[in-house]
């Protein structure tokens, strides 16, 4: 996973769910909203066009450390206390 998820597209969706992270821009935002809301077989389309926001949107919504490592992505040079 950590190699299609770079830190952009960790610091977008962790915007978006409120975790952090810095707003896309609105095409992008408007792209996050569709995988977001997407059922199966849509998420499998748009992982063809989008493979890592909807590995992070993936991670963040059914990884229970989702967010953990979504957040060591973001910030790759911070070291945890």
């Amino acid at each position: 996973m950590d190699r299609i998820i770079t830190t952009e597209v960790a610091n977008h969706v962790l915007f978006h769910y409120g975790r952090g992270g810095y707003q896309a821009g609105s095409f992008t935002e408007q792209i996050i909203k569709a995988i977001d809301m997407a059922d199966p077989a849509n998420r499998d389309k748009l992982a063809l066009a989008f493979p890592d926001y909807v590995a992070a949107i993936t991670a963040i919504q059914y990884d229970p450390d989702g967010v953990a490592h979504l957040t060591t992505i973001a910030n790759p040079g911070e070291v945890a206390a």
